[in-house]
């Protein structure tokens, strides 16, 4: 005999401990809403929050934090984090994301690249600060992590300008005082005037909406200068498309981080021997976000707009 029916008609008969699962959606539905909705002077929820929300509306006498918690990590609903957004707003999103996507897969108009084609991802990282701290900083020890002072003093900034080959995991870079078209236009001789880029039929470069290589005058210097390049510009508030950023993490967790020099000299030195040091180890990065991803993206994001809309 299934005794399911009776128990789910009869809540009050439930052991201690144990909750209908109407409750358990209930207290989940809970912590999957915003706390202004809620009328609580929150920013986000934790268990203890959800715990007295849950009692306040009368959807459970009593329930202990660990039992909420553990009703929200079967769904990963985790409403004490999160994470920052940005909906795309460039209308050309589709078609500017696609080419670069073409580009990582090796593509061009529908067409395969040839051997001689090559794709760069190049952009700056700003403020690269020098901080001097006012005692050394000590090693690991047994049951002691690195120890590292608090106080420091400003030695400068760089910008770390950097190029990628995408499909080479070869890199080119360089330290300069500030951004800028003149640092950059710097970069880009540095790279188009090695071979094979100098010899390439066409050099692909994906960049961002900076302003140092906006727009149609940022393709009419650099075509200008080298014929060969094909400026790629990316749409606005994607920089996630661009492979250079991940290098940028890497270089942030291994070089800078944390951040004690004895010179602004230094951060140059360490950034570009890293620099060096990485590309002789490195694979080209593993990019598996294809075209119909990024369709699926787009259509799971108008629906999540047009529902916050409504």
């Amino acid at each position: 005999m299934n005794a399911w029916p009776a128990w789910r008609s009869a809540p009050a008969r439930v052991a201690p401990g144990l909750f209908p699962p109407e409750v358990v959606v209930q207290v989940k539905a809970l912590a999957c809403e915003l706390p202004a909705t809620l009328g609580v002077p929150l920013s986000r929820l934790s268990t203890a929050d959800i715990v007295r929300q849950a009692q306040r509306q009368g959807i459970v006498a009593t329930v202990s934090d660990k039992t909420v918690w553990r009703w929200l990590h079967e769904d990963a609903i985790r409403p004490w984090q999160h994470r920052t957004w940005i909906f795309p707003r460039d209308p050309d999103f589709a078609q500017k994301a696609g080419r670069i996507l073409d580009l990582y897969a090796r593509s061009w108009d529908g067409q395969p690249l040839t051997g001689d084609d090559f794709v760069l991802s190049a952009d700056e990282k700003t403020s690269i600060q020098a901080r001097f701290r006012r005692h050394p900083s000590t090693p690991p020890r047994a049951r002691q992590p690195m120890r590292l002072e608090h106080e420091y003093t400003r030695g400068g900034a760089w910008a770390y300008l950097a190029a990628l080959d995408v499909h080479r995991a070869t890199l080119f870079g360089r330290c300069e005082p500030t951004t800028g078209i003149a640092p950059f236009d710097r970069l880009v001789t540095q790279v188009m005037t090695q071979s094979p880029y100098r010899e390439a039929r066409r050099v692909f470069w994906i960049v961002d909406n900076g302003s140092s290589h906006r727009g149609a005058a940022c393709v009419q210097r650099l075509q200008t200068a080298f014929p060969n390049l094909v400026p790629i510009h990316g749409p606005i508030h994607a920089s996630w498309l661009n492979q250079i950023e991940i290098y940028f993490s890497i270089v942030q967790r291994k070089v800078l981080t944390p951040n004690d020099f004895r010179s602004l000299a230094e951060v140059e030195e360490r950034l570009l021997a890293f620099q060096d040091y990485y590309q002789r180890i490195a694979t080209p990065f593993e990019w598996r976000f294809t075209k119909d991803d990024l369709a699926a993206l787009l259509r799971k994001l108008d629906t999540t707009a047009l529902a916050a809309a409504a």
